[in-house]
């Protein structure tokens, strides 16, 4: 058998145990898709009508409101994935399953290849299912079916990277408890971008700090997709971080996970 069938046979192998614990355990999924849609419809129906107004544009209100915020929802649903993966990997670094899998013959990065794609296919479910939430609550794109090929790109590209961010944080914990708490910071992006405000109506130093940080240029990149707005260079800024955080974290986890495990 090739390096590659082996590969592949163990990698579908572990993406099979990730998807049954996925089944066996639903509250994850449901964590994930219940947080942003209750986000979605504070923001929508609280505090969208007056936001809405300051919006400006020829639509105004809770609809031009719901239209907006969206994009920062489906961001705040690809961070919040983030803790359950790292929660995921700690536990097996931490339960010694991975000194049993050591011992086997076995394509040793397959272990991480199957909770990626694990996470990478519950994350586009609930990313699915708040997107159907938006459409009752307001949300009216108006993307071609190639724009929305699109989307679906951009979401599965900065998922990919924030999953991998999520391994590393999972691999570089001791405990649990450790990788629970260590994703959590990047939850508050969106709200630090322009995921729930404009960036021009921020302070000074938020404002900056909102305009070159990486959720912004990929919020912007999917609100024009999806609404038609301007998008500039956010699309290009966006496939540069989202590369970047990928290969970064990929080989930072690597090289967590090929440490010797008596350190």
């Amino acid at each position: 058998m090739t390096t590659m069938s082996l590969a592949v046979r163990d990698s579908s192998t572990m993406l099979r145990r990730n998807l049954k614990r996925m089944l066996r355990y639903p509250s994850m999924t449901l964590m994930m898709i219940g947080m942003p849609v209750l986000f979605l419809l504070l923001f929508v129906y609280i505090f969208g009508g007056t936001l809405g107004n300051g919006l400006g544009g020829a639509q105004a209100g809770r609809a031009a409101y719901a239209n907006y915020v969206v994009p920062g929802i489906l961001l705040i649903a690809v961070a919040g994935a983030a803790q359950g993966i790292a929660v995921s990997v700690a536990m097996d670094m931490t339960e010694g399953i991975i000194a049993r899998f050591r011992t086997m013959a076995i394509f040793r990065p397959s272990v991480l290849t199957g909770h990626v794609l694990g996470s990478l296919v519950q994350s586009m479910l609930s990313l699915a299912a708040i997107l159907g939430v938006g459409l009752l609550v307001g949300f009216r794109p108006n993307a071609t079916p190639i724009e929305w090929l699109a989307v679906a790109g951009v979401l599965l590209m900065v998922t990919f990277a924030i999953t991998w961010f999520a391994v590393a944080c999972g691999l570089v914990t001791k405990s649990v408890e450790a990788a629970s708490n260590l994703p959590m910071p990047i939850m508050l992006l969106p709200f630090l971008g322009s995921g729930f405000v404009p960036t021009d109506s921020l302070p000074r130093g938020a404002s900056w700090f909102a305009q070159y940080q990486p959720f912004t240029p990929v919020i912007e990149t999917l609100r024009g997709l999806m609404l038609g707005t301007p998008i500039g260079n956010n699309g290009v800024l966006a496939v540069a971080w989202s590369g970047a955080i990928t290969i970064g974290c990929y080989l930072w986890s690597r090289r967590l996970y090929g440490r010797d495990p008596s350190r």
